[in-house]
């Protein structure tokens, strides 16, 4: 069950209207790292968590905290398209912030939302669900979960450099620290998955399987000798084992020949020597 308070979890009011700039907010509302995007991340892997109450319990309280920062946003972006003079383009040529308007806004802010919040990025592309991870494996998930954050204040502070607004700024920076704590909650619950599992996902798949002889090598595969500068090629993989530096990688497989396919298939015909 939700519940909706109608206060928000932080102020979100512009100090003046600003279309440009709502196009820019679109990023961390409907973007691959926007707010939308871990709230459903957070969401789908608490509920799919099976017999981990208290990381159940971390996703669930993160998820929802995660819609309120989709509010937040919405709100913000909708009060930087107040007042926006749409139909006065005769007026573009004599007003310069009426022809930036023009100019340079989401088309979508006036034709489809009626200034409002859209959900999708500041190029206009929709958000997807394709942008969500949650694979069942809470170390995988919550490694993504890293990522998403990472990646989500990077975008924030861009944005806080883009503009001078001091109300754009105060929630910006309120993001900024939950952004920081989120990536602290996920990195020390990392470290503590990491401790009962081992770093390497999934750890209940049989070494015995795996073709441990290419486990822990380094290939070079790339022009120039860089890649050997590692300083951690010296020490021990985090699952104890050593690493290796291959300076010329060996092709371990045969040559890939395929076999003619059937008539009915209508490929070209292979060649007659």
């Amino acid at each position: 069950m939700f519940t909706h308070t109608k206060k928000l979890q932080h102020p979100a009011k512009p100090d003046r209207p600003d279309p440009l700039f709502a196009k820019k907010m679109q990023e961390i509302l409907g973007g691959q790292y926007g707010e939308i995007s871990v709230a459903m991340q957070y969401l789908f892997q608490g509920w799919n968590t099976r017999g981990n109450e208290k990381y159940k319990d971390l996703l669930m309280d993160t998820a929802t905290e995660e819609i309120g920062h989709v509010e937040m946003i919405a709100t913000m972006i909708a009060r930087l398209l107040e007042d926006a003079p749409l139909a006065e383009q005769e007026k573009a040529a004599d007003d310069p912030v009426i022809g930036s308007i023009l100019g340079g806004m989401n088309p979508h802010h006036a034709i489809v939302s009626g200034l409002g919040a859209m959900p999708e990025s500041s190029t206009g592309v929709p958000w997807s669900a394709g942008y969500i991870v949650a694979s069942g494996n809470l170390l995988a998930d919550f490694r993504a979960n890293l990522n998403a954050e990472s990646q989500g204040r990077l975008q924030v502070a861009r944005l806080y450099e883009m503009t001078d607004d001091k109300g754009v700024k105060d929630m910006l920076s309120f993001l900024l620290a939950r952004d920081t704590m989120h990536q602290n909650q996920w990195l020390a619950a990392i470290k503590e998955l990491e401790a009962q599992e081992g770093p390497i996902v999934p750890s209940t798949f049989p070494k015995a399987l795996e073709k441990q002889s290419f486990s822990h090598k380094l290939i070079h595969f790339s022009d120039g000798g860089e890649s050997a500068e590692q300083n951690w090629l010296q020490e021990k993989a985090p699952d104890g084992e050593p690493f290796e530096y291959e300076k010329e990688p060996k092709a371990h497989g045969e040559i890939a020949k395929l076999d003619p396919v059937p008539p009915y298939v209508h490929n070209t015909l292979p060649g007659r020597k």
